[in-house]
């Protein structure tokens, strides 16, 4: 048993181990832990088959952007793993299913010998262009077009995100660019003439029978007599 096969076997295992945790985990920062675990042994294989562009892009892509995301946001937000988990048990014959459908597919495709089958090397210079060089050169030649339609689509996908989470709502209050655009220089001022307001005449009192109020400082009827003192609010209290 050679290095390359001790190698395939660790970063086989370690990456079927920790993708059974990541959906066995009961903490969900856990199970983000699992899962870069997960992609680094899945880089590792990666370098097994001398595909170095693709094993540092999932590493650069997947584990230092996209793992870190998760985390963080597992991290901040409140996460009820009970309520997350509800319903495991009864969906796991489904994904039994599904997961032995892959594996079927998967063993087809590797049972048969066809797929093995390599191009004879090149000869010359053409062997010994770098991985990463050949497969820009193929990107950017023969598979052009297939990536601006996958950019297109992306972009696509991106707008209509955006469009769907930012809906018109009418209890909102936003400017309009192409209203403010249009606007003129008369329509932002408008001049109204308004009459003065003369001196008005004084308003008769109306005649009334009624007598006078009383006072603030008169006492009520059949009660005692109050004496405010001098430079006090207050008032003093009757005498007996």
């Amino acid at each position: 048993m050679d290095t390359v096969t001790v190698l395939f076997a660790v970063f086989a295992a370690a990456t079927l181990g920790s993708a059974l945790r990541v959906i066995t985990a009961r903490n969900p920062v856990h199970a983000v832990l699992y899962l870069v675990l997960s992609f680094f042994s899945a880089a590792g294989l990666w370098m097994l088959l001398q595909a170095e562009f693709l094993a540092i892009a999932l590493v650069l892509v997947y584990v230092g952007a996209v793992m870190v995301l998760f985390l963080f946001v597992v991290m901040m937000l409140d996460i009820h793993i009970d309520r997350v988990r509800t319903g495991f048990w009864r969906h796991l014959p489904l994904a039994a299913v599904v997961g032995v459908a892959i594996a079927l597919q998967l063993w087809l495709v590797l049972a048969n010998g066809n797929w093995q089958q390599k191009s004879p090397p090149a000869a010359g210079a053409a062997a010994l262009v770098p991985n990463t060089r050949a497969l820009g050169t193929l990107t950017f030649t023969e598979y052009l077009l297939p990536l601006q339609l996958a950019g297109t689509i992306l972009l696509v996908a991106i707008v209509a995100a955006i469009a769907l989470t930012h809906r018109r709502r009418e209890d909102a209050l936003r400017q309009r660019p192409a209203d403010q655009v249009r606007t003129r220089a008369r329509d932002r001022l408008r001049l109204v003439s308004v009459p003065s307001a003369g001196p008005q005449p004084a308003a008769a009192a109306p005649a009334s029978d009624a007598p006078p109020p009383a006072p603030p400082s008169a006492a009520p009827a059949g009660g005692p007599p109050i004496v405010a003192a001098a430079g006090s609010a207050a008032a003093a209290k009757p005498e007996r």
